[in-house]
């Protein structure tokens, strides 16, 4: 199985992501964001509503971190991209869920929270680098590993690290996430 994958894989099963971009003032900002089915048109995606302050964020400066984390098992991904925005209707089709709807209240207009709501738009993330940690033993040898480091002061051995570096490249409809 390929680094990339895996990687897949992995954030598939974790869900949720720390979004990280750039605030206007230098500072950064992380906030949790779903991570929403494969589609053409970008390695990741996520969703949010017009207006929102992570909007201005990527349009000023569209370098983002994308991090997971399991505590079950200690695993960790952190990836880093460009963002780009898309408020493209046939792509918010595609990859529309009907549990969106719980982020967009009604505000008198019966297109809320579905596929047609003009107030959805859609970050994609293209990946340019990861790195991830894939933890394959159960908790019982984890819990081992991390006693058995605090007593002999090494680092335990928990996982398998992996890195990937993609060259700068455009995304293309071959995504290996879309089936």
């Amino acid at each position: 199985m390929s680094t990339l994958t895996k990687l897949y894989e992995k954030i598939d099963d974790i869900g949720m992501a720390m979004m990280t971009t750039r605030r206007a003032d230098g500072h950064l900002r992380s906030r949790a964001m779903a991570m929403q089915k494969a589609a053409p048109g970008a390695d990741l995606w996520l969703v949010t509503r017009e207006g929102t302050a992570k909007l201005d964020e990527i349009a000023a400066d569209p370098h983002v971190n994308l991090s997971f984390f399991r505590s079950s098992n200690m695993e960790w991904i952190s990836v880093s991209g460009l963002a780009t925005l898309s408020r493209d209707r046939a792509t918010i089709q595609a990859l529309y869920a009907p549990d969106w709807s719980m982020w967009f209240d009604e505000e008198g207009d019966p297109r809320h929270g579905t596929a047609d709501d003009p107030r959805i738009v859609l970050i994609g993330i293209t990946v340019h680098a990861a790195e991830f940690l894939a933890v394959d033993s159960p908790r019982p040898v984890l819990l081992f590993e991390m006693a058995k480091g605090w007593l002999t002061g090494t680092e335990p051995e928990l996982g398998e690290m992996h890195a990937l570096q993609q060259p700068r490249r455009p995304v293309v409809a071959a995504d290996p996430r879309v089936e």
